[in-house]
């Protein structure tokens, strides 16, 4: 039998700014520290390209994602001070997006349907 998947995965790219990069490397460790006992959070991490960085997330649910991104406010704030998001895309089933548009579009998301895979 199936598992239904209900699976949420964010997708931001940040461009820090010149002479910045070692803060976001430290505020990335406050990020890891404080997502790392979120219940619904499946996995975790900031990958990096030069200047630019990605955070490489995935939530059970659209309800663990909205928990994460109140649980990260603060440092995303903090974060948004010394990079830019050039990107976000929002990937899962159109029912668990259905609770992420709203809050998420005004950021600029782009948001995947999933419409084929499977779920072990």
């Amino acid at each position: 039998m199936a598992t239904i998947d209900t699976c949420c995965s964010i997708a931001p790219y940040f461009e820090i700014a010149e002479g910045r990069l070692a803060d976001f490397h430290r505020l990335c460790e406050r990020f890891v520290s404080m997502s790392r006992n979120e219940p619904g959070c499946l996995y975790y991490g900031f990958c990096f390209d030069g200047n630019i960085a990605h955070c490489r997330e995935g939530y059970r649910d659209a309800d663990a994602a909205l928990a994460h991104l109140a649980n990260i406010e603060a440092p995303l704030g903090e974060a948004l001070t010394m990079s830019k998001l050039v990107r976000l895309e929002i990937h899962g089933p159109e029912a668990e997006l259905a609770k992420l548009r709203g809050p998420l579009t005004p950021l600029g998301a782009r948001f995947f349907v999933l419409e084929h895979g499977f779920r072990g």
